[in-house]
């Protein structure tokens, strides 16, 4: 982030007069981000070369075994049979917790306007009273 506000900050050389000592001082921290980017490359090429040396030997899964999901048409696989159905038996759970809380969170409501019409009533009574 701070590479873009030094490169943005910089004033392209154009033939302008421009404080040198400060063109200096950019360059000089655009050039240290620019040496620390190419070594942190590095380091992850290093990092992506010993994954790929440790992992050489196992055979890839493929992405439709790894992300569970739900078949439209019903011809489901017995492989991926297990984690559809727990995921769409997770997510009838969740709508049902759902519909409970809005069904609580109504009557909850209808309690509070009782009461508050309640107290309406009880308030009007008193000042009737004096």
């Amino acid at each position: 982030m701070e590479i873009f506000q030094l490169l943005r900050n910089m004033q392209l050389p154009n033939g302008v007069t421009y404080h040198t000592g400060t063109y200096q001082d950019r360059l000089t921290k655009l050039q240290d981000h620019l040496r620390q980017l190419s070594i942190l490359f590095r380091k992850l090429r290093l990092v992506y070369d010993k994954c790929n040396e440790n992992c050489g030997g196992m055979d890839p899964i493929p992405v439709e075994q790894l992300i569970p999901y739900v078949e439209e048409d019903g011809s489901k696989n017995d492989d991926r049979a297990g984690p559809p159905r727990f995921a769409s038996d997770e997510r009838r759970e969740v709508a049902e917790v759902n519909k409970k809380l809005k069904q609580k969170n109504q009557q909850l409501k209808q309690i509070m306007d009782q009461l508050r019409n309640l107290i309406w009533d009880i308030n009007a009574m008193l000042a009737m009273r004096n």
